[in-house]
């Protein structure tokens, strides 16, 4: 089967070559809802080999194929090594051209992907690479000089994509990694960082931190706590006491106001609320103190639920309701704070850019919706039922009573008030609009 598509980047030839040429594009490029993940990008597009997973442990390969290269206008990806007959045949070309408003950027595939497959993940690949560069334009001149930024949680959903964008946009990315550390990486030890660990650095962006999601009984709340407040502290007096580094950028939490508000808005400024999650962010935005005593820049990212197609709940409650009874909980009532992971990723880069930004920022949607209008939403993306509802026993019994009270039934109506402040642009700022891009909604551009 051969598939032809054209579209349009708004950006001049030679830079859209060269984002095709950085570290991450890959990464940018990999649909979330697709049954391949990213293990190593081609270092070169004339002849590297790029490594994708498959379910199963197994593994796709594609070779750059050296006939097909001419540089800033064109180069060729052959599939040399698949499991399965209807992945082995591949042979992607990939066109640039100048054009009147960019770069024109021809696709042609020829492989046995039936063609409903090979149109959503290219419709994510467009839209991607759009809105990629629309941000770009909208930093200006605060990307025109490369930052080299150190990055815990590299690993995760969030910090893969967090690494691939900066790498895009021309950043040196240092991952801090607890294991035996690969080429470009640093080891990190939470409980004892080395005090040259942050050399060179200019901006340290945190991410770390054992998963929120589970059951809270002792074992699981002691490790949300100890892996956050004791090495963010660390952290943060290693960054302040390393002359480089100019600011850091710490992942928070929503769980800040509390586990039921009602329908208050909740802004940066309105004060905390009780319970676990409470708490322990308050003691992690704390611990943070060492850098903002050094009068160095502090970035606390207040983030709600991430819409993420490869990763978090998303993924769940899309198995869920595969079965036909997904559902609001209870009257479906209460609040959902929730966020692009795009956004989150233009809102981690901003802020390690951007010196207007400080302080708590809540990285959230500036559309909060209810659970019901949420389920609403996701059924009418993936075709299915919503009309059962789910009692509040389902989340208690897989999370314990506090754990459900505190995250699947959590009533936040948390508004971006600061990012608003800021002039920020969401890229996906109706619910419809993230799921439709996570969960393979979007519809093919075909330039004439």
């Amino acid at each position: 089967m051969s598939f032809t598509t054209q579209h349009v980047v708004p950006a001049p030839r030679e830079e859209v070559w060269q984002w095709h040429e950085r570290p991450g594009a890959l990464t940018r490029l990999n649909a979330p809802f697709g049954f391949m993940t990213p293990l190593q990008q081609a270092q070169s597009l004339a002849t590297g080999t790029s490594v994708l997973g498959l379910p199963g442990g197994l593994k796709w390969v594609a070779r750059h194929d050296l006939a097909g290269y001419q540089p800033q206008k064109s180069f060729r990806d052959v599939c040399i090594n698949a499991p399965f007959r209807a992945v082995a045949h591949w042979r992607h070309e990939h066109l640039f051209e100048d054009h009147s408003e960019g770069t024109l950027i021809t696709d042609k595939v020829d492989t046995r992907i039936p063609t409903a497959v090979i149109e959503s993940m290219f419709a994510y690949r467009q839209h991607q690479l759009v809105e990629d560069f629309r941000f770009k334009q909208r930093l200006g001149g605060l990307n025109d000089t490369p930052l080299t930024v150190a990055l815990t949680g590299s690993h995760g959903t969030v910090g893969k994509a967090v690494s691939a964008q900066l790498s895009t946009l021309g950043h040196i990315v240092i991952p801090l990694v607890r294991s035996t550390p690969a080429a470009g990486e640093r080891l990190w030890r939470p409980q004892l960082p080395a005090k040259d660990l942050l050399e060179g650095v200019d901006v340290l962006i945190h991410l770390a931190g054992e998963p929120i999601f589970g059951r809270f009984n002792s074992f699981h709340k002691e490790a949300i706590r100890d892996s956050r407040v004791g090495p963010t502290h660390l952290l943060a007096h290693v960054a302040a006491t390393t002359d480089s580094v100019r600011a850091m950028v710490c992942a928070s939490a929503i769980g800040f106001y509390g586990p039921d508000r009602g329908d208050e808005e909740l802004t940066e400024n309105s004060e905390r609320g009780e319970g676990f999650l409470a708490d322990v962010v308050e003691a992690w935005e704390n611990a943070c103190a060492p850098i903002r005593d050094a009068g160095k820049r502090l970035v606390n990212m207040r983030t709600g639920i991430v819409q993420a197609g490869n990763g978090g709940m998303l993924p769940l409650l899309r198995a869920v309701f595969s079965t036909g009874l997904g559902g609001a909980f209870g009257k479906g009532d209460i609040w959902y704070s929730w966020v692009a992971q795009d956004d989150l990723q233009d809102m981690y880069v901003r802020a390690a850019l951007d010196p207007q930004w400080e302080g708590p920022i809540n990285a959230v949607s500036p559309t909060p919706v209810h659970n019901r209008d949420y389920v609403d939403a996701l059924g009418r993306r993936l075709h299915r039922p919503t009309v059962i509802p789910i009692p509040s026993l389902g989340p208690t019994l897989l999370l314990g009573k506090e754990g459900a009270r505190e995250l699947a039934l959590a009533n936040q109506k948390v508004v971006p008030a600061k990012l608003e402040e800021l002039g920020h642009v969401f890229r996906y700022p109706e619910v419809s609009q993230a799921l439709a891009h996570e969960l393979g909604g979007e519809e093919l551009v075909q330039t004439p």
